[in-house]
């Protein structure tokens, strides 16, 4: 998407790759909105760190930064032979696995890069057969967020009232988005329409990325309390929900995404709003039977007792004050500690619909329609 940085404007995606410096390069997404840097990661356990402490986060995203971070290890190898490289590729691979459990997409990616990567005879070959496939896997990511964006913008009619959760945008994939992705095409279509953005405690990623990335867009938006969805709900001021995910189950259709979704699926539920999850490929899990056996991982209990923000002196209002840093403020009580699930499941009968780069489908379509869904390597 286009970013405008003190004026000028230019065409950034979430994540890329330097060949020459076998660094992948990510947007620093803990600065936003207040700063927009690009940073690179030196070597495969950097870019592990990176997706564990959310430098890059959202499913697709992380998927392609995993599968960089794949053809980076396996062209940072310098020994000889097919077998020692073949060792050194799985504790790369079981390093970028670990680090976000939750999400299938880094999974499916490296799977992929690895299943290309079989076609080398030699050590070289599979290097730069690791390369080209993670590079495929991103482009790839990028048409379906586009795909998504055709088959589901006419779910936003003009004047429409739509409520996201966490960030499911641009930042969070490659480029476009997975719900964001109809906005979008809805925006270029001409309709005009109105976004609340949940502000997602508690990383707060609704407030700080999707609300930056729809003004960057200028789509009309306001930020809104976690909690505040019902009353939204209850006075009829919200006729839609468009969320992401990080793992979709084919054979059940329930969704594992930042913790709160099941919450705003029972109320789109109780109020009759059309409940909506937009995925690529790379988010459905075709072997999991059931949601309870998704892994949901818990985070620092710091993340809830406190809040990152910009350090700002009373004088310097709205503006960032040059020279501000980012800081960690304690909010809740010295002597409490706190649980932090990160995601949560939606059962497959609170969606309308699973928006892929197939078609919207009911979440039990999925698993009739299994053999079509399945990217091919």
């Amino acid at each position: 998407m286009n970013v405008t940085i003190r004026g000028r404007v230019r065409h950034h995606r979430t994540v890329t790759f330097d060949g020459a410096r076998n660094a992948v390069q990510l947007i620093e997404q803990r600065l936003l909105p207040h700063e927009f840097r690009i940073v690179a990661t030196r070597d495969f356990r950097e870019t592990a760190a990176a997706i564990h402490d959310m430098i890059v986060r959202g499913a697709p995203a992380i998927a392609a930064t995993a599968a960089y971070g794949l053809a980076q290890g396996a062209r940072a190898f310098r020994e000889r032979g097919l077998r020692a490289f073949t060792r050194h590729l799985e504790s790369v691979y079981e390093t970028l696995q670990a680090v976000r459990p939750t999400a299938i997409d880094p999974v499916n990616a490296m799977d992929q890069v690895r299943a290309r990567m079989q076609a080398g005879e030699t050590v070289a070959e599979r290097q730069a057969l690791a390369l080209a496939a993670a590079e495929d896997f991103a482009q790839r990511s990028v048409e379906e967020c586009r795909r998504i964006g055709k088959h589901s913008a006419r779910l936003i009619r003009d004047g429409a009232r739509v409520l996201t959760h966490c960030n499911a945008g641009w930042l969070a994939c490659v480029d476009i988005g997975t719900a964001t992705a109809p906005m979008y095409q809805a925006q270029a279509q001409g309709r005009r329409f109105h976004v609340f953005c949940d502000e997602t405690r508690p990383r707060c990623q609704g407030a700080s990325l999707t609300a930056w990335e729809l003004a960057q867009q200028g789509i009309s938006h306001e930020v809104i309390a976690d909690n505040a969805a019902g009353h939204l709900m209850q006075r009829g001021e919200i006729d839609l929900v468009i969320v992401g995910a990080d793992r979709v189950l084919g054979r059940t259709g329930e969704v594992a995404n930042k913790i709160g979704t099941y919450t705003k699926a029972v109320l789109a539920h109780r109020h009759g709003i059309p409940f909506f999850v937009a995925v690529p490929l790379s988010t459905l899990d075709w072997r999991l039977k059931s949601g309870v056996d998704i892994p949901i991982e818990e985070r620092d209990q710091r993340e809830v007792l406190g809040a990152w923000g910009l350090a700002q002196t009373p004088s310097s209002g709205i503006r960032t004050p040059k020279g501000a840093e980012r800081v960690y403020v304690r909010v809740a009580n010295p002597g409490s500690g706190a649980r932090n699930p990160a995601f949560d499941v939606t059962p497959g009968e609170l969606v309308r619909g699973i928006i892929t780069p197939r078609g919207i489908l009911d979440p039990a379509e999925l698993w009739p329609r299994r053999r079509e869904m399945v990217p091919r390597v």
